[in-house]
């Protein structure tokens, strides 16, 4: 074997090189994402409850859940008001972040560690936890609020402060947007900001003018790729609702709503239906933010 790579022309030992060398991943790749992918859409056409043999049932259902199911509706409209609320507000947050940490100083390595720490444990249920106590009834949050003189606030008896609570801890979790950011910061060259002090431009002006046209693929970027992490969140509205999605599914996001459906229910056809469902709606929403993208998005030369 090693006579024959040896024989090999440069060219052909550096392909054979590559390919083992990303071998593991497209190897993984194919048995974690691609064959599961496959079967969910097999399995997304029967009905099959992990107990008896699958059954054929051909597109019924899709057609339960498009039209006879409230609980779809409901799980996607509470993940669409989630999307709406939390990607914004992270960018915004990472945004800022990153503005704050660029300017020189000795410790701006450290803080990039202490600001993307949350995003690496947020998504823990350690973390879910956590924050299902701080907003609790006898959190720290109202306790605050009462010793300042202030009523308390019940977040997890109403739906809207709620999932409110889940767009915060989304919020919380900007380490990964604003690491981007930053990178996009240092690249933006400081001649652009010295004309524009010469030309009288203050800093809101320059902001807009120069920060967030440089900066838009970027923003772009960060917007496609939270947009899709924020439909698929999952263990903070498990963790914070108990798994039931409480109070009045205020908090039933569309990944749980497909955990109930698989493992609560065993209804496993159906829940690989609503996965494919989700995957189409993401698709959709990404073609549509790709499709914005060239009235706002600046190239390199400042073109849309």
């Amino acid at each position: 074997m090693m006579q024959k790579f040896k024989k090999m022309s440069t060219a052909k030992q550096d392909l054979v090189s590559g390919y083992l060398f990303i071998s593991p991943f497209i190897i993984g790749f194919l048995m974690f994402i691609i064959v599961p992918m496959i079967i969910s859409l097999v399995i997304s056409f029967q009905r099959y409850d992990l107990l008896t043999e699958p059954k054929f049932i051909g597109l019924d259902n899709f057609k339960e859940i498009l039209f006879d199911d409230p609980k779809f509706r409901t799980s996607l409209s509470v993940t669409l008001k989630y999307v709406a609320m939390a990607v914004p507000l992270r960018l915004i947050v990472a945004l800022s972040v990153a503005m704050l940490i660029n300017r020189p100083s000795k410790l701006s390595g450290l803080y990039r560690v202490l600001f993307y720490i949350p995003s690496v444990i947020g998504g823990s249920v350690a973390v879910s936890i956590m924050w299902r106590n701080l907003f609790g009834d006898a959190g720290l949050i109202n306790g605050v609020l009462e010793a300042i003189g202030l009523e308390p606030i019940f977040f997890f008896k109403e739906p809207f402060t709620a999932l409110l609570t889940l767009v915060l801890l989304a919020g919380w979790q900007f380490g990964s947007s604003m690491l981007v950011f930053l990178g996009g910061l240092k690249n933006i060259p400081n001649e652009l900001y010295e004309a524009a002090n010469i030309d009288g431009a203050g800093k809101v002006r320059q902001f807009f003018s120069i920060t967030l046209p440089v900066l838009s693929p970027i923003i772009f970027f960060n917007l496609v790729m939270q947009t899709i992490s924020s439909f698929l969140t999952f263990t903070p509205a498990y963790v914070i609702s108990n798994g039931t999605g409480s109070p009045r599914n205020g908090t039933l996001v569309y990944a749980l709503y497909i955990y109930q459906q698989a493992f609560g229910e065993l209804e496993m056809g159906y829940a690989s239906a609503l996965a494919w469902i989700l995957i189409l709606i993401v698709g959709v929403i990404t073609i549509l933010l790709f499709a914005t993208s060239k009235f706002w998005v600046f190239s390199e030369n400042g073109e849309k």
